[in-house]
């Protein structure tokens, strides 16, 4: 703690910097409600990304266990460029669902603010309790969607971890090694699949009950 001092200047750049954005984006017409709408949908789009990259590194996986003689070297390759693919995914999901936070804290705060402004009781208290409606929303919402972000952690750990084995130990023992792995995988890529679809599935209605 005694050196957090030192990233002072640097958090309140990068929160400069958002603010900046979001100033900039206002005057075009761009308010924040709709920078979240927009970081929702990308958001849905990676997590859709995602889970084509596990469905086909789990499918390499498949392939991999059956192997009957061939180029060890380039199955080790295509195991290892899927496994790579998929922590691609997962970073851009997770960078997907900071950028959420970051405009959706912004959002609460300045609607939260601008509460004190109104002179219409009746017109306050219907937005007071929108707000709270649309702050449960998001939090349910965001809930899921790092449920979802935790499920890839396990697979990208055995994917890699399968990745070095095979690396290591060129060999049809190694496959055998390997076989034990497969249903372990295949479960948790399925978890992982549904927790997405229901995060999917939750973006979709956040970002509907956002546009009304």
């Amino acid at each position: 703690m005694r050196y957090a001092w030192l990233l002072l200047p640097l958090l309140l750049s990068v929160t400069g910097c958002q603010s900046a954005y979001y100033s900039a984006m206002e005057k075009v017409g761009v308010h924040k409600r709709d920078i979240l709408v927009d970081r929702v949908e990308e958001a849905q789009q990676s997590q859709q990304n995602a889970q084509k990259q596990f469905k086909s590194a789990l499918q390499q996986f498949s392939e991999l266990i059956k192997y009957d003689g061939g180029d060890l070297q380039r199955m080790y390759a295509t195991t290892d460029s899927k496994y790579q693919a998929c922590s691609a995914a997962a970073a851009d999901v997770s960078k997907r669902i900071d950028s959420i936070e970051a405009v959706a804290d912004a959002l609460f705060d300045e609607w939260q603010d601008e509460l004190k402004q109104y002179s219409n009781a009746r017109l306050k208290q219907d937005s007071t309790k929108k707000l709270a409606d649309t702050k449960r929303q998001y939090s349910n919402l965001l809930k899921t969607m790092r449920r979802a972000e935790q499920s890839m952690q396990p697979v990208l750990a055995s994917l890699r971890d399968n990745s070095l084995y095979l690396k290591h130990n060129l060999n049809a023992k190694a496959i055998g090694a390997l076989q034990g792995e497969f249903n372990t995988v295949q479960k948790d890529i399925n978890r992982l699949i549904d927790d997405m679809n229901n995060a999917i599935t939750q973006s979709e209605q956040f970002v509907a009950a956002l546009k009304q």
